[in-house]
């Protein structure tokens, strides 16, 4: 049986890494700072795959190449810690990039929980009985799927390979599967 709609959610970059630094000091000169620190701002995809580099880079391509989405949806979603649900697509600022630091991906923080769950609701409102939510992020911590599981139910999935694996071998396994057009089998999380 097979989807009419498929939404990816990606967990976040981290904010506090090394190379997040290097944008968030204003001082870099790269490109993508400059873009970045540009009126226009720069992707949210882009500087968090710059962040994450193989892992965020492979959840994206994967994501772009396997994404059905409803109507009014795009169907790569980043989690934003304090802005909820994203779209891979959408311009950030240095300030917003800032803020978004601020906020820990923790679930005894509401300025991580609340926005999260107020995205998810509007997802499951527009997701039918046989369409998918698939993370694409950890599943050995509750953070990300406790608040995505309350809301979206049964119709929340991941990608059964994760079970196990580390980020790099996550990443290079979702970057293999972009590149040769085969998705994954997902399940439910128990």
């Amino acid at each position: 049986m097979t989807t009419a709609h498929q939404v990816f959610l990606l967990s976040p970059a981290n904010c506090s890494g090394k190379r997040a630094g290097y944008l968030l000091n204003g001082k870099s000169s790269s490109p993508l700072a400059e873009r970045l620190r540009s009126e226009g701002g720069a992707p949210l995809g882009e500087i968090f795959t710059f962040m994450s580099a193989l892992y965020f880079r492979g959840k994206l391509a994967y994501a772009s190449a396997f994404a059905k989405p409803p109507d009014g949806w795009d169907g790569v979603q980043v989690i934003v810690p304090g802005r909820g649900l994203c779209p891979a697509a959408a311009p950030i600022s240095i300030a917003d990039l800032r803020a978004i630091a601020r906020v820990d991906v923790d679930l005894e923080d509401r300025r991580y929980t609340q926005p999260l769950t107020r995205d998810a609701s509007r997802l499951a409102e527009e997701l039918g009985p046989l369409d998918n939510a698939v993370l694409l992020g950890s599943v050995a911590t509750p953070k990300y799927l406790e608040p995505l599981k309350g809301v979206l139910g049964s119709r929340l999935r991941y990608p059964e390979a994760f079970v196990g694996m580390g980020d790099m071998s996550r990443g290079s396994l979702m970057l293999r599967c972009a590149a040769e057009g085969r998705e994954l089998a997902y399940v439910q999380p128990a």
